[in-house]
């Protein structure tokens, strides 16, 4: 089978580490491997959050399995993300580092709600195409989350820090199993949740459906127990728990189904979706065929079969959202682009692919560097930076809205904010290209660049020179330029903005 049709999937979760492999046929994903790992990631947190060395080692050797088995596989058919336990770690950049390294493809740490978007499209993607409304959750170790749609488009997305994983760290941490542990545990994640009783109540929904991890778990113990045919219901969850407080112990649970990776942290898990039956006032959850990966293998299929990207549809909503000047942020887009290409004109040595990526990147940041002006006029890239780091958006990753926040940030004043980062040449030369684009777009109309000239020398050194005659047109640009010059004389990379010799 020619390695293109093969697509993989790798989702680095608080309680397992999962690596779906398949093939596509006739735009069809079919699974020919799938491994699974308890790694127990999320436990390995300490009281600073910061992953422990063993939580760390434990990530890298699993995922030194999988870069073994996804050996030949190209960038393109692997998407690898990570959840909540990375998003909480403070030193997760360590283990990332390492994490890539042995793995083989990058690893994005995806947002709380980007993570409800692939579960649903996962999900959604195994159910029958009809005109209902959905409510799809997902109880992992550290988050749970929660998303409303209709077909294969989901509306409501958002992530709650409560989970399996975590709930019974807390409330079962020496594995006693009484009747009033289980109380103070619903309870405390009724609080946690309490958030999502409007949002998510029964008038919005007309079939629920729980995906993976919990749901599946407890799903399957109630079908050998004879008590379902693949659903849960409230007689079910209260069977189970009475049987969970018979056994007094972790230990001693003893159920037909149950997995033994999953014993330690059913009881957690067990009072998180309890206490979403009470709110949400659920009848009957169906079990879900799909979830996480199978949502990352869909965004692949779709990315192989159009050239359309969730993440415009994101920019263009963040953007109209903060009231950005939109005809201005073209502007300002156009021109960063024409000079990015004096810098890179297009590669012929395959890498097209990248260079295009780098322009899309850029006309994002060329559309949002305004972002903040909603909030103050001068500070306002400083605020869109925060907005862009802080925004739960569609499509992106954790990393790449710092990204694009970083180039916010930078895109006006002194260099000095965001100088760390200018030893990376792709993200220097971006930034490069839209502050020049924002000092020549400066009286917000289109401006005459035609005669301009951007170079870099084999230092990584810039240079653009203009005409005379147009500084004597333009004077003000001429002078911006030179401002320019000198906030850049202070960081290790020059840019040089003068008069050419003609």
């Amino acid at each position: 089978m020619p390695s293109e049709q093969r697509l993989a999937a790798v989702d680095l979760g608080s309680n397992s580490f999962r690596l779906e492999i398949g093939v596509v046929e006739n735009q069809e994903f079919i699974r020919t491997d799938y491994i699974k790992e308890a790694v127990r990631q999320g436990g390995g947190l300490d009281e600073n959050r910061d992953l422990t060395p063993e939580a760390m080692q434990a990530g890298w050797s699993c995922l030194a399995r999988f870069g073994e088995r996804l050996s030949g596989f190209k960038r393109n058919q692997v998407r690898a993300v990570a959840t909540q336990t990375l998003r909480e770690a403070r030193n997760r950049d360590v283990f990332l580092a390492g994490a890539i390294k042995v793995l083989g493809f990058p690893i994005d740490v995806v947002s709380g709600r980007e993570e409800a978007r692939l579960i649903y499209t996962g999900v959604a993607n195994k159910l029958p195409i009809n005109g209902d409304k959905r409510l799809v959750m997902d109880i992992g170790g550290r988050s749970t989350e929660l998303v409303l749609g209709h077909g294969l488009q989901s509306r409501k997305m958002e992530s709650y820090r409560v989970g399996s994983l975590v709930w019974s760290q807390r409330y079962f941490p020496d594995g006693q199993l009484s009747r009033k542990r289980f109380q103070t545990a619903q309870v405390a994640a009724a609080a946690v949740l309490e958030g999502a009783t409007n949002t998510y109540q029964h008038a919005h929904w007309d079939r629920a459906y729980g995906s993976a991890g919990t749901a599946s778990a407890i799903g399957e113990i109630l079908v050998q127990a004879g008590r379902s045919t693949g659903s849960i219901d409230q007689e079910g969850l209260d069977w189970l728990l009475e049987a969970l407080v018979e056994a007094q112990q972790v230990e001693r649970i003893k159920l037909a189904g149950l997995r033994e990776d999953r014993r330690p942290i059913l009881a957690g898990g067990l009072s998180v979706l309890r206490a979403l039956f009470s709110l949400l006032q659920i009848d009957k959850l169906e079990i879900a065929q799909g979830g996480l990966r199978h949502g990352l293998i869909c965004d692949m299929l779709g990315e192989r079969d159009s050239t359309s990207d969730l993440r415009d549809t994101t920019v263009t909503r963040l953007a109209s959202k903060f009231q950005v000047d939109a005809v201005h942020a073209q502007r300002v887009g156009e021109v960063a682009a024409t000079l990015y290409r004096q810098l890179y004109p297009v590669p012929q040595n395959g890498q097209r692919a990248q260079w295009e990526r780098t322009l899309r990147k850029l006309d994002w940041a060329a559309k949002l560097h305004e972002i903040g002006s909603h909030i103050s006029h001068s500070d306002y890239h400083k605020h869109g930076a925060y907005i862009l780091d802080n925004a739960d958006a569609m499509g992106f990753s954790v990393d790449e809205m710092h990204r694009l926040g970083l180039l916010v940030l930078g895109h006006r004043g002194k260099l000095r904010k965001v100088e760390a980062s200018l030893g990376e040449e792709g993200l220097r030369l971006q930034l490069a290209a839209l502050r020049l684009a924002v000092i020549l777009c400066h009286a917000r109309r289109d401006p005459e660049i035609q005669h301009l000239v951007l170079r870099r020398d084999a230092a990584g050194m810039l240079q653009l020179r203009y005409p005379a005659a147009w500084a004597l047109k333009y004077p003000q640009s001429a002078y911006l330029l030179h401002e320019e010059s000198l906030a850049w004389s202070k960081t290790a990379w020059t840019l040089d903005c003068s008069q050419s010799d003609s």
